[in-house]
């Protein structure tokens, strides 16, 4: 199957799709409006890859897992470099890093006994940054960022006992670089026909009901080091993000942390 894009013939290929792929054939089904507006609803579920988009990644699956044994096994082993650029995935990212930040990195011991849960100054040893080979529905202006760490971002350090149902189930996230506040739950109803392929609706929906002050601020502080990281990361002048942890009723790798970041340039 061929779809023509500004006069090029895009041919439908298999494995993790070109962004030229994305565009022709997996058309963006959410604006990054609705996407922050999903982040901000409560319920991390409600962000979605294309149904076709999905297919094919289920496909690609089966043969990663038929050669590796398993996905964490093939990310661990080949689709991670650990304390390196990303130079497997298709999809490139127009934030370059210093390569400093990577020297330093290389030669930095790996000790996940020293750090025990992720913070906004976790060693890059233990941290690859790549882009998301099989992004979610996002805006081509949009870049679907993965930060993977071999060191937990749930931690009882991180999350008390008080809020950790909660987080196991909503996840944590937040935002970086906006001009203005995060979209308001309260914009859902203008959001959701979005979803209606998936049959997502109020009554579908999984989220806690909002909590004491004190709860909040306990949640809030949860994401403290990954939002750190992220703002250090995405310089807030020239860019604005959403990012999330999913719990683990959502987690595609259990057992392999890591971070979503949907990255926009202003």
């Amino acid at each position: 199957m061929h779809v023509t894009v500004g006069g090029d013939s895009i041919p439908l290929g298999t494995g993790p799709p070109t962004k030229e792929e994305l565009i022709a054939h997996y058309p963006a089904q959410f604006t990054f409006h609705q996407l922050k507006t999903f982040v901000n609803s409560g319920d991390l579920g409600l962000l979605k890859r294309d149904q076709r988009l999905q297919q094919r990644y289920d496909l690609w699956a089966e043969g990663v897992k038929a050669e590796y044994g398993t996905i964490i096994n093939y990310l661990t082993n080949h689709r991670l470099q650990w304390g390196k650029p990303d130079g497997l995935s298709k999809l490139k990212s127009e934030l370059v890093e210093d390569d400093q930040v990577y020297e330093v990195a290389s030669i930095s011991p790996e000790n996940s006994i020293t750090h025990q849960y992720f913070t906004a100054d976790t060693p890059r040893s233990l941290i690859s940054i790549i882009q998301n080979d099989w992004p979610y529905s996002v805006p081509p202006e949009v870049e679907h960022t993965l930060i993977w760490t071999r060191v937990p971002i749930f931690h009882p350090a991180v999350v008390p006992k008080e809020i950790e149902s909660r987080v196991n189930q909503d996840g944590l996230w937040g935002f970086t670089g906006l001009d203005s506040p995060p979209p308001s739950p309260s914009n859902l109803p203008s959001c959701l026909p979005a979803l209606s392929a998936w049959g997502i609706t109020f009554e579908t929906m999984i989220r806690s009901e909002k909590g004491t002050e004190e709860e909040e601020e306990l949640v809030r502080k949860a994401g403290n080091e990954v939002h750190e990281f992220v703002r250090r990361r995405w310089d807030e002048d020239v860019w604005e993000t959403a990012w999330f942890v999913n719990p683990p009723r959502l987690q595609s790798v259990p057992g392999l942390a890591h971070i979503h970041v949907f990255a926009k340039k202003k």
